[in-house]
């Protein structure tokens, strides 16, 4: 049966997650072993439940024990819950808690590239975006539209810190992901050897369109998205099969990359 604790001491050890401990902090906490993320709001805290995510803890506003956290409670038998008002977790937390629940739940040991890649048509590559509201909504648009697993560089923000795993609407829980090996410093030539053409969003003079038939036709594609401003790395864009840009209008340049990704994704996923 679940055991629900009330909150009165703020500082209290078993509380430290969720107040005073970074991101960076709760990914390392176990090492070598994998860490800890904080996930925020019932329908993001279900979704990673559904992946089989392992929850620690729970802090719920206590009026959503009986309403729609009932059934998260539930499912999270004999798991740590603790409860207060909404201005004390405000205190707590330092900000108000989205749909009042947070959940910390473990970490998993990542796959290997070419696991997650095994049986992909569409894989979306993110090189050293650290935006993490770019990250989360990166995730959404690959889950929504069609592309099989997303990939990430070393110097990529990772997909479960909090605010990334918020914006993508628990999506990072449903589409697989993981980081390229740090010592395989051309990335480029690990999809191609996997079978992938590569296809980097940039705006150069030799850039295609995203509509161009033989790009769209590729049987197997990875689509190489940018940080903001720098964009990709010159040697990426040089080893890629293709330099894809989204015509503009009204004098426009360019797109968030975000926004970018959806156009993208639509446009090259996979469509029933």
């Amino acid at each position: 049966m679940t055991e629900i604790t009330e909150i009165f001491d703020i500082s209290a050890p078993e509380l430290q997650i969720y107040s005073s401990t970074s991101e960076v902090q709760l990914l390392r906490c176990f090492e070598p072993e994998p860490g800890i993320f904080i996930a925020e709001s019932p329908k993001v805290i279900r979704r990673a439940l559904d992946a089989g995510y392992k929850p620690i803890s729970l802090l719920i506003e206590r009026k959503y024990i009986n309403g729609q956290a009932r059934d998260i409670l539930e499912r999270c038998d004999n798991v740590p819950v603790y409860t207060a008002d909404s201005d004390v977790l405000t205190s707590l937390t330092g900000f108000k808690l989205t749909q009042g629940v947070l959940c910390a739940m473990r970490r998993r040991v990542l796959p290997d590239v070419s696991v997650i890649c095994s049986g992909a048509s569409r894989v979306a590559v993110l090189e050293d975006i650290m935006n993490q509201t770019n990250v989360g909504a990166i995730f959404r648009s690959a889950a929504a539209l069609g592309f099989d697993a997303v990939l990430l560089t070393s110097g990529c923000s990772n997909p479960l810190y909090r605010r990334s795993v918020r914006v993508s609407m628990g999506t990072v829980f449903q589409i697989p992901w993981t980081y390229f090996d740090n010592s395989e410093t051309d990335y480029i030539s690990v999809l191609k050897r996997m079978g992938f053409s590569a296809a980097a969003m940039a705006l150069t003079d030799d850039s295609v369109s995203i509509s161009n038939p033989k790009l769209m036709s590729e049987d197997k594609l990875a689509v190489i998205l940018g940080t903001e401003g720098d964009g990709l790395k010159a040697q990426t864009i040089a080893a890629c099969d293709y330099t894809v840009k989204i015509p503009m209008y009204h004098g426009v340049d360019s797109l968030n990359v975000a926004a970018a990704s959806a156009v993208a994704f639509w446009q090259l996923g996979r469509h029933e």
